[in-house]
């Protein structure tokens, strides 16, 4: 006979730890399984910081934002823990640059997102550190946050217990069997039968639903974040978040629990398999995010440690929140290497599909179904 729970979430990372939560809070009973220990490095929920944002380049995702802070105010509410740190947020647009501008400004426009537009004599004027070249479009959003990646994803371990979820580490899934009026989850330790499952395993997520037939598109990267020392962090601590909008594009994060500057290249790293590759640093890498923080923070010291980080991107780095076609108790989970930000409202949304099929969120656009998933010749963008 094998063990029965009303929801098995597979993968407890960021996603499928608030998920095991918000179904655990509703009263269901929850099954979370983890390939690796939990809290584990080999994925993209580890580390200090994240970036929070209403910055966006489609008025859907900003509205998407609009729910998150919300959602970030419950999770906080609920477990007596300060999640969010305001440090207000740039994005910066060089001259002629690779990321759209009015992308984002029509889209913070269209939702009602207040944000200041400065030039880089402005910029420059109101945050020092900064050096930026001539022609430079800075937006200024004051709501931009950090988040605590790796400490949130443990919250939300304690959290989903607290509720009564029990929690596997070392587990992976073998497979899945739709039986109908049930799912059946195998494990190298038994079967487990189940009402729904939520599979949320990031780069592994073609090792679970496989055996429904299932193959998403992705590619795997391995990215690096570098920690930079600050001779005089005081003169740091107002520094917004900032985001670099072009090709390569970079983004970094004020001091934050110690006098350093984190920052990193977005998308800029290898191809690689989730199962084989490295933790050692690229110091090619590290040197064109150095030379950007030459130019853009001189102020900034030389490095002083570095990780690897892994992006899963879908091809059109769009998310996936939404049931395997014809097999509408397995939802899948996706955040296209940016959906730390939307933690809690993954959660709540992968637990309203999983137990009643529908959510209040527009989540129309990340099917499993659209063309960036479905057309062989579909021509992947990641820059956003």
């Amino acid at each position: 006979m094998a063990d029965r729970y009303d929801v098995v979430v597979v993968g407890l990372g960021g996603l499928g730890s608030a998920a095991a939560w918000e179904l655990a809070r509703r009263g269901r009973t929850v099954l979370g399984l983890e390939r690796f220990r939990l809290g584990h490095s080999r994925g993209a929920s580890h580390d200090t910081s994240r970036i929070l944002r209403h910055s966006y380049h489609t008025a859907a995702y900003v509205r998407l934002t609009q729910e998150a802070y919300a959602d970030w105010a419950v999770l906080e509410r609920e477990t007596g823990q300060a999640l969010v740190t305001r440090t207000g947020g740039l994005d910066l647009f060089p001259p002629d640059p690779a990321i759209p501008s009015i992308d984002y400004t029509a889209a913070m426009d269209e939702v009602g997102v207040a944000y200041d537009a400065l030039d880089a004599h402005e910029a420059m004027s109101r945050w020092p550190q900064l050096r930026l070249p001539a022609g430079t479009l800075a937006l200024h959003q004051e709501d931009a946050a950090i988040v605590p990646a790796g400490r949130t994803t443990a919250v939300l371990h304690e959290a989903a217990r607290r509720h009564g979820a029990e929690l596997r580490e070392r587990t992976p899934v073998l497979g899945l069997e739709d039986l109908g009026d049930r799912v059946r989850v195998t494990t190298p330790f038994g079967d487990v039968d189940c009402g729904g499952v939520v599979v949320a395993a990031d780069a592994w997520v073609n090792d679970v639903v496989g055996s429904l037939g299932l193959t998403v598109p992705l590619e795997v990267t391995l990215e690096q974040v570098t920690y930079f020392s600050l001779d005089r962090p005081q003169d740091f601590s107002d520094l917004p978040l900032w985001i670099w909008m072009d090709d390569p594009s970079f983004y970094g994060f004020p001091p934050y629990g110690e006098p350093t500057v984190k920052a990193a290249q977005d998308c800029g790293g290898p191809a690689v398999s989730p199962d084989d590759r490295t933790d050692d640093p690229d110091p090619e890498m590290e040197a064109l995010l150095a030379e950007h923080l030459r130019r853009m923070l001189p102020g900034v010291g030389p490095a002083v440690r570095r990780l690897r980080c892994q992006y899963t991107r879908t091809p059109d780095r769009d998310f996936v929140l939404a049931p395997v076609p014809g097999h509408e108790r397995v939802v899948v989970g996706l955040g296209a290497a940016h959906a730390f930000k939307f933690v809690p409202t993954f959660g709540r949304v992968l637990a309203d599909l999983v137990t009643t099929g529908e959510t209040r969120s527009d989540v129309s656009a990340f099917g499993l179904d659209r063309p960036a998933l479905t057309e062989p010749d579909y021509q992947a963008h990641w820059l956003v």
